[in-house]
C-alpha cells in the first residue's frame, strides 16, 4: 500500500516511513477515540492503521462506547478546553471516568504503544498495563477554562507523552510534549482525482448550479465553525456578485449538539433558494470532493479549531481557501500566498469578493496551496511523525537516536 504514494508523497517521508517500520515491525499499536464516523479524527484512522498494517506493525482501532450522559459532558468538557464557559460538577467528572472504567474491562489495551484520542478516553491511561502511551489532543486548547484543563490534565500526566496540532496548544500537561499536525489521504476518496463527469452527477443530484460561481464550507454544524458568520458574510458578497452558497457536513455521533445548531442554521437562512445546507449522510467522501473541486471559493470560518483539516482538503484541490485566524489554520495558510487570514464577517465578505473577481490570483493561490499540502500535510507524513515518537520513546535516555 506504501508503494501507492511513491511520485506523490515526497521521497524523503517514504524513505524514513520504511527505516521506522522496520525497527518497530511485529509491534502492535493500537487506537482508541470514541467514534468511527464524522471528524478529522476518524477519518485519518481509517486511512492510517491501514497503512500501518501494510508496514508491517499489527495496529488496530477500537472506540469506547457511552451513553447520552457520557456524550453530553465530553461536548461540554471540548467547549470549555476551546474557551467556551462550562459548568461540569463532579458527579459529571466521575461518570466520565465510570464509563472509561467499563470500557477499559471490554476493550484489549495491551499493546506495544496506545494513541489515546482527545479527552473522551483519557482515563482508560489509568488502567494500562504496558506498553508506550501516549495522549493525541486534537483540540485547540490554547485559552481554555482552567479548571477543566486541570481536570485533563490528571490523566495526560499519566501519559509518556502528548502530542499536539500546533505548538501554542502545548500546556505542560504531560512530561514529554509533541507537535504533530494532522493530515489527509491524496489517495482517498475524498481527496482523489475525479473527472468532469463524476463532478456534474454530484452537482446535479444535490440541486447544485454550475452556471455561478460557488462559495463553499465544508465542516460540522458546530458554533465554533461560524456557520451563522458565513451566511452573513454570503450576503454581503450577493450584493455585487451573482453566486450560491453551499454548507455542507456530516453528522458525528459524538456530537449531540449537532442538530440543534443545524436547526438554527436554516432557521437562519431564511428560505434563501441560493443557500444549499447540506447534511450528508457518514462517508459521503465522493460527494465532498466534488463539492470542492466544483467550489470557486472554499472557507473555513472557524472561531475556535484544533486544525481543520477541510483546509488543506481544498487546498489539495487547488483551490484559494479562505480561514478563520484560529487554532491549526494559520498553520496550513499562508496568508496571501495559500489564501487568506480572516478575523471578522466583513474582513472574510471583502477577501471572497476579491476572490472572486480576479481569476488569475485566485488560480495561482490555488497551486502554491496544493504544493504546500504536497509538502507538510499528507498522511504519510503523519503516520511517520507518530512512529517517530513512538520509537523516540523507547529510545529514552539516548542523547542521539538513530535509525
Amino acid at each position: 500500500m506504501i508503494e501507492s504514494y511513491k511520485g506523490i508523497s515526497p521521497r524523503g517521508d517514504l524513505l524514513l516511513l520504511r527505516k521506522l517500520a522496520d525497527n518497530l515491525a511485529g509491534k502492535t499499536f493500537l487506537h482508541v477515540n470514541s467514534t468511527r464516523e464524522g471528524g478529522g479524527v476518524a477519518e485519518i484512522l481509517q486511512r492510517m492503521v491501514p497503512i500501518l498494517s501494510s508496514l508491517g506493525i499489527k495496529a488496530r482501532w477500537d472506540i469506547i462506547k457511552g451513553d447520552d450522559r457520557f456524550f453530553d459532558m465530553t461536548k461540554k468538557v471540548h467547549n470549555a478546553l476551546q474557551g467556551y464557559t462550562e459548568f461540569i460538577d463532579k458527579a459529571m467528572w466521575e461518570h466520565h471516568y465510570k464509563v472509561n472504567e467499563e470500557n477499559a474491562a471490554k476493550l484489549d489495551l495491551d499493546a506495544d504503544a496506545v494513541l489515546i484520542h482527545d479527552p473522551q478516553p483519557a482515563p482508560l491511561v489509568s488502567f494500562r498495563t504496558g506498553g508506550v502511551w501516549i495522549w493525541r489532543c486534537h483540540i485547540d486548547v490554547s485559552n481554555p477554562q482552567r479548571d477543566v484543563f486541570k481536570e485533563i490534565g490528571t490523566y495526560a500526566n499519566k501519559f509518556d507523552a502528548a502530542i499536539y496540532s500546533v505548538s501554542r496548544f502545548a500546556g505542560a500537561m504531560c512530561p514529554n510534549e509533541f507537535i504533530i499536525p494532522p493530515s489527509i489521504d491524496p489517495l482517498s476518496e475524498k481527496n482523489r482525482e475525479l473527472t468532469i463527469e463524476e463532478i456534474a452527477e454530484t452537482a446535479n443530484r444535490l440541486g447544485i448550479p454550475t452556471d455561478r460561481s460557488v462559495i463553499l464550507q465544508v465542516s460540522r454544524f458546530d458554533r465554533f465553525k461560524d456557520p451563522t458568520g458565513v451566511i452573513m458574510a454570503y450576503r454581503m458578497v450577493k450584493k455585487y456578485n451573482d453566486c450560491v452558497l453551499v454548507l455542507a457536513g456530516s453528522p458525528a455521533t459524538d456530537d449531540p449538539e449537532g442538530a440543534e445548531v443545524l436547526s438554527e442554521v436554516r432557521d437562519f437562512a431564511s428560505n434563501d433558494p441560493d443557500v444549499h445546507i447540506l447534511l450528508l449522510p457518514p462517508f459521503s467522501d465522493k460527494d465532498i470532493n466534488a463539492l470542492q473541486r466544483m467550489a470557486t471559493v472554499i472557507l473555513q470560518k472557524s472561531l475556535k479549531e484544533g486544525f481543520g483539516l477541510t483546509v488543506a482538503e481544498g487546498m489539495w484541490k487547488g483551490k484559494p481557501v479562505i480561514g478563520g485566524a484560529a487554532g491549526g489554520i494559520p498553520l496550513q495558510i499562508i496568508h496571501g500566498i495559500t489564501g487568506f487570514l480572516v478575523h471578522s464577517i466583513e474582513g472574510t465578505a471583502f477577501r471572497m469578493r476579491q476572490l472572486l473577481n480576479n481569476d488569475e490570483m485566485a488560480a495561482r493561490m490555488g497551486q502554491h496551496a496544493r504544493e504546500y499540502v504536497r509538502q507538510n500535510f499528507l498522511i504519510t507524513r503523519q503516520t511517520r511523525d507518530y512512529l517517530s515518537v513512538w520509537y523516540t520513546m523507547l529510545s529514552k535516555g539516548k542523547s542521539l537516536i538513530e535509525l
